[in-house]
């Protein structure tokens, strides 16, 4: 299907891969993805976009949005990874037995969607091209790197360079310390919000107060509206979220339909099924958000931030019909690696990346330490923007990588 928007020419593709590619006979999936060019310029190289997540499908534009500056040079490929938007999804209906269900989500990860877009790549007769990462798409950038190099011209990471070995402990043990700090940095633009959020769970607590789903909003549920901490607006939308909350004696209709939606993962299970995962290679995750929890997360104005617990598949009605497989994918010990430490320390491909200083959800250090293990790699470290600093600044950050990329500037 091609349809053609103001400065953009849309173009829908649907490739069917092995949902193993180590066993290219067996179970096929289909994989969708979307071409993007402005339509008065033909012939340009493409790019790939690795969307963040994981479980997030490719943006639906209206207009070139923030990919205008990338489409003045390359056609664009949208790509909605395996489990996402108009790709197969992975839900938990095929298949349903727990056992088979978790052995199906392990062909998921970024190895996978590595694969897949090595299939297009050749399917679309591509030689080479370039990608464009945010937040888990430089994650998989760096397992592309690690696996077909030669496949890629450059490659371009917002806000998404990985620890290499970095355990799911040592992950949340970092993302906590993060979201400690976001959380004071909130409290201190917004004093009045610790007591509304204190009557709030002492609410909850002591009320059964039920979503428009039907599901019990819990108090730890509402907790993860931290979440939003994260982003540039949402110190400032969570406290207007607030604002709003009750109606009376009661919570607010509008407040609890927009907490249901903020936190109910309906469309996006993926997210939470392999959050923890997508950080496991030879070894176990075994709910490490919630055995490494600091102490003082317990206190009821605390928020907390990108982790995944298991009491989530009890609560959330999306994600029920996943709790066993869950438990399962938590459990194995034998995750492939996503990385080449050895590889990338030779990498030839160039590559730059920006690291939001203050990032929530990617760990800066890590980043950084990641960086100078990746040869050919230049970055810029910002603390202009949040994590979304793609989305919200588009004009000015592609540029920057851009010419990071052709040698103009150094980070």
């Amino acid at each position: 299907m091609n349809v053609t928007l103001p400065g953009l020419r849309a173009t829908d593709h649907e490739f069917t891969v092995p949902l193993d590619h180590a066993d290219p006979d067996g179970p096929a999936i289909t994989v969708f993805a979307r071409e993007i060019a402005d339509p008065a310029r033909s012939g340009l190289p493409w790019a790939l976009f690795l969307q963040g997540g994981p479980g997030g499908r490719s943006p639906r534009l209206t207009g070139p949005a923030h990919f205008a500056h990338i489409l003045k040079t390359h056609r664009v490929l949208l790509l909605d990874q395996r489990g996402t938007g108009r790709s197969t999804p992975a839900d938990a209906s095929s298949p349903e037995k727990p056992d088979d269900l978790a052995a199906y989500l392990r062909h998921f990860r970024a190895d996978a969607i590595v694969a897949d877009c090595e299939h297009i790549r050749a399917k679309l007769g591509i030689e080479q091209w370039e990608t464009w990462g945010q937040s888990y798409g430089g994650f998989v950038t760096l397992t592309y790197l690690s696996q077909a190099p030669a496949a890629l011209r450059a490659c371009h990471i917002t806000g998404g360079l990985p620890g290499l070995e970095a355990t799911a402990d040592e992950v949340y043990t970092r993302t906590y310390a993060r979201v400690r700090d976001k959380v004071t940095r909130y409290y201190r633009s917004f004093p009045e919000d610790a007591e509304k959020v204190r009557r709030i769970v002492a609410h909850l607590d002591e009320s059964e107060v039920l979503l428009p789903d039907g599901d019990r909003l819990t108090s730890r549920r509402f907790r993860t509206l931290g979440l939003r901490l994260g982003t540039g607006d949402g110190a400032a939308s969570l406290h207007w979220l607030l604002d709003d909350a009750w109606a009376g004696g009661r919570l607010s209709d509008a407040f609890l339909y927009e907490v249901m939606t903020a936190t109910g993962f309906v469309g996006n299970p993926l997210y939470a099924v392999l959050h923890e995962p997508i950080y496991a290679q030879g070894a176990a995750t075994s709910w490490a958000a919630a055995r490494v929890m600091p102490e003082d997360f317990a206190a009821p104005e605390m928020f907390t931030g990108e982790m995944i617990y298991p009491w989530m598949f009890d609560e959330i009605r999306s994600l029920r019909p996943f709790k066993e497989a869950a438990e399962r994918l938590a459990s194995y010990t034998d995750w492939p690696a996503l990385y080449d430490p050895e590889r990338l320390a030779g990498n030839q491909v160039p590559v730059a990346a920006v690291v939001y200083h203050d990032d929530m959800y990617v760990d800066a250090d890590l980043s950084l330490e990641t960086a100078g293990r990746v040869a050919n790699t230049r970055v810029w470290v910002t603390n202009e923007f949040e994590h979304d600093g793609f989305r919200v600044a588009a004009d000015r950050v592609v540029p920057r990588l851009t010419d990071m990329i052709a040698g103009r500037c150094q980070g």
